[in-house]
């Protein structure tokens, strides 16, 4: 890379920055990648500008290109210069990026984006619709802010479900029941199995012994106890699970689903076996 432009069309800004074209090319990612991040962000201090890069599902990034990012981050911060990784991802993510480089934690700053607050939920569904002339029955609207659990995602699915199933406003419970089944199809033939179907068939056999806890989290004595096994036999799937994204340790001896809702399409998945 020799050079970088910038154009915006905001009062017609514009920004060019010429790097050293024989810096940046050693053939090694991480050499390459600092050098790039420092002549550039450089660069950019001096015109008061800096550099980011926004990732999601971060914890999905090959070990070299995370490893690269982080020694890249950890390196502008001691230079303080203005370059910044932005990150989102899993709750497995930190343990993820401390595993690549023991230093991550001391590069990055951490926020926990949790589900929403119960008030917050029922304005997620309720504020769309009224801006369209739409409205829920309390009682509707009770049951899609339980049965989302006020995790965004699948508010987002269940109120594109009542849109698609419902027949006239206000909606009513059997609309929101209508709905949250066929948001679960959706989610369980796209969100739920693509996770499923990462899963061998011993690393299931875990995740069912998870999913008797629900939600969880769940110790890992009595997962083993559950399977039949000694908590040792059980580290090689607990690890693999790990690394998959499938499940994260929230503290010493205890396990979780990565993602809400996990368990319940589990125990669904038992009742159509």
């Amino acid at each position: 890379m020799t050079s970088f432009t910038a154009t915006a069309g905001v009062k017609g800004i514009s920004l060019g920055v010429g790097v050293d074209p024989t810096r940046a090319s050693t053939g090694h990612l991480e050499i390459d990648l600092k050098d790039l991040v420092e002549d550039l962000s450089t660069a950019l201090k001096k015109q008061r500008s800096g550099f980011a890069i926004f990732i999601d599902e971060m914890q999905d990034l090959d070990d070299e290109l995370l490893g690269s990012l982080i020694a890249a981050q950890h390196h502008a911060n001691q230079e303080q210069l203005p370059f910044f990784v932005v990150g989102a991802g899993l709750p497995n993510l930190p343990g993820r990026l401390a595993d690549i480089r023991s230093y991550a934690e001391r590069a990055f700053d951490y926020r926990i984006i949790g589900k929403l607050t119960p008030e917050a939920a029922r304005d997620a569904f309720t504020q769309p619709a009224k801006s369209v002339g739409q409205h829920y029955s309390p009682e509707a609207l009770d049951l899609m802010v339980e049965a989302s659990g006020m995790y965004p995602y699948f508010i987002q699915e269940f109120g594109s479900a009542m849109w698609e199933s419902a027949l006239k406003s206000p909606f009513t419970r059997d609309d929101a029941e209508a709905a949250v089944t066929l948001g679960r199809e959706k989610l369980d033939a796209g969100f739920f199995i693509a996770r499923w179907q990462r899963a061998t068939k011993a690393e299931r056999r875990f995740l069912h012994a998870m999913a008797q806890d629900g939600e969880g989290p769940s110790s890992t004595g009595d997962v083993a106890s559950k399977m039949g096994k000694k908590p040792t036999a059980l580290g090689p799937a607990r690890a693999t699970l790990i690394d998959k994204g499938l499940i994260y340790s929230p503290e010493y001896g205890h396990v979780a689903f990565t993602v809400p809702g996990m368990a319940g399409f589990i125990a669904r998945q038992e009742l159509l076996d």
